[in-house]
């Protein structure tokens, strides 16, 4: 038990300073939809009521629930706010955006105003340039996704507006590799702020460079022999998430999005239990491919809310999935060689691995109450 307590003691440590970055998994988007049309553009722009509060305050009972009442009282500096960060330009030409309506939808993580406008372009557009400056000032994570349409129900082009592309030229007739590009971008960006599918795959690898014999946890001693391990579970997971990723970015496949952002945390609280208190010993690729299976969800939910035209979800969706493995790759690449490094010290096996696994499980612990019953604990 006097061990056990200690165990809790140093993981809570280890917490205090994890728990700084620990942010919930859905990062900030907004979602623009452009169509070319004979001498304007018309848009619809989804924005998250949360990043809108943050940014301005919609609250004005501060009751922690947005109405539509407080919404529509401030339309006006809903717009002046939203559109003074967007501007367009058709091949060289100004298309100030004007507001037509402002309505509310719900996406996969709740309640977005979405802002209805026309831009004069006073000519054909036939490239259109975005300059694109939403919360990148509050959030640096935040993303604008980007579909535009060419008129008459033509190609349709995507991009993905960030702190270092906010300014892009569109043709909505660009090359295929382009598209490509920006999503294998995207699929490294999601994994490395994807905090919860870090620590789920970094809990895993802990134990990779033990065997449990004797139920006890016992060093391996040749590089090979982990190297086989980490193998085994980075492809198991990789299979697993690729699999239920094309699935719900098909449509062949839908769930609520609560249910499987708690999921994936409750995901991360058994992988790091069980290298506390070991069900599946030696079998840890198991376990990455069952929850991998879960986590795949959880990278579709941005591809899903983009609504990607058919002709380019294909391609989106292998760019998207490269990006994740690379960002993936590169994440084992840091931890192994130092971990080997550090396998036979006190220091790898109470503070890394139990501390570590103590820890992992308390902000997931965290995370999982925050999603199931709709709470912000870690700010």
């Amino acid at each position: 038990m006097s061990q056990l307590l200690r165990w809790w003691q140093l993981g809570l440590w280890v917490c205090f300073f994890l728990a700084q970055p620990a942010f919930a998994h859905k990062p900030s988007d907004s979602y623009l939809n452009l169509k070319l049309g004979e001498q304007r553009v018309e848009g619809q722009w989804d924005i998250a009521l949360r990043d809108l509060d943050y940014a301005i305050g919609l609250d004005g009972d501060d009751d922690g629930a947005i109405t539509w009442g407080e919404v529509r009282s401030r339309q006006a500096q809903i717009a002046d706010y939203a559109l003074a960060r967007l501007k367009l330009a058709a091949d060289g030409n100004s298309c100030p955006p004007n507001l037509h309506a402002l309505l509310i939808n719900r996406h996969s993580d709740g309640a977005y105003a979405v802002l209805r406008f026309a831009a004069d372009c006073g000519r054909p557009p036939v490239a259109l340039s975005v300059d694109y400056n939403l919360f990148f000032d509050l959030d640096p994570q935040h993303r604008g996704l980007l579909q535009l349409q060419a008129a008459h129900g033509g190609p349709v082009r995507t991009a993905i507006l960030g702190p270092d592309s906010r300014s892009q030229r569109l043709e909505v007739r660009s090359a295929p590799w382009v598209q490509f590009f920006d999503f294998v971008r995207e699929g490294v960006w999601h994994i490395w702020i994807g905090f919860d599918h870090i620590l789920f795959l970094l809990t895993l690898l802990l134990p990779a460079l033990f065997v449990r014999k004797d139920s006890r946890w016992q060093t391996l001693g040749e590089f090979r022999e982990v190297f086989l391990n980490v193998v085994k579970v980075v492809t198991a997971f990789t299979v697993a998430h690729s699999i239920t990723l094309g699935l719900a970015a098909l449509g062949v496949v839908e769930l609520p999005s609560r249910w499987v952002e708690s999921a994936i945390a409750a995901s991360v609280i058994l992988a790091a239990l069980n290298n506390l208190f070991p069900v599946v010993e030696n079998r840890r690729w198991a376990i990455a491919f069952g929850f991998g299976l879960i986590h795949g969800f959880g990278f579709a939910s941005v591809m899903a809310d983009l609504g990607l035209a058919k002709e380019n979800l294909v391609l989106s969706l292998l760019g998207f999935n490269l990006g994740v493995e690379i960002g993936q790759l590169a994440i084992v690449a840091v931890f192994l060689p130092i971990a080997f490094w550090l396998r036979n010290t006190w220091f790898y096996r109470r503070v890394v691995f139990t501390g570590g696994s103590v820890a992992v499980a308390g902000i997931a612990a965290v995370w999982l109450a925050e999603r199931l019953f709709d709470l912000q604990i870690l700010i």
